[in-house]
């Protein structure tokens, strides 16, 4: 597991929660994920192409993102499945922003896909070249979970073993 791809990350998906929901966050279950991943609510997926290349899944049960979603507009929100959407595609939006500054000043060039709805039951496997990461983050609206497998690009790892040696 490469922490230093993920951290970036952890660390924005902490402060952008904490900031847009006005609320602590505490950082629940961790484990690595072997199996697929098991989609808890509306999800989105972002991928990501470059030097580095995987995914990352925010997940919010639908209590959460209906609660998230209110919170955010400042009335309830009924079930309207486009607004929660819409807020948990947002909140995936402002995650990735903060991480990739992070990632983009330590000299890691890559591109990101805007957000799909991960809509499967079951999501991708990890394999021995990209684990995958599942993570909680306990708040006053509820769990959010955050699914990251990140890994170098091999022929970009190849290109650095040629220069460095």
């Amino acid at each position: 597991m490469r922490m230093e791809l993920i951290q970036p990350f952890i660390n924005a998906a902490d402060a952008v929660l904490a900031e847009t929901l006005q609320c602590s966050t505490k950082i629940g279950d961790v484990a690595m994920e072997e199996e697929a991943y098991r989609r808890k609510g509306t999800a989105a997926i972002i991928h990501i192409h470059g030097d580095i290349e995987g995914r990352v899944i925010f997940d919010l049960d639908n209590a959460t993102a209906a609660k998230v979603a209110a919170y955010l507009a400042g009335e309830p929100v009924g079930e309207s499945a486009d607004i929660i959407r819409e807020t948990v595609f947002e909140l995936a939006n402002q995650i990735i922003g903060n991480a990739v500054t992070t990632l983009n000043d330590q000299g890691f060039r890559f591109k990101i896909a805007p957000p799909e709805l991960h809509s499967d039951e079951l999501g991708e496997k990890s394999n021995e070249e990209q684990e995958a990461l599942v993570m909680c983050f306990d708040t006053a609206n509820g769990s959010v979970y955050m699914n990251i497998a990140m890994r170098y690009n091999r022929r970009r790892r190849q290109e650095r073993a040629v220069v460095a040696g």
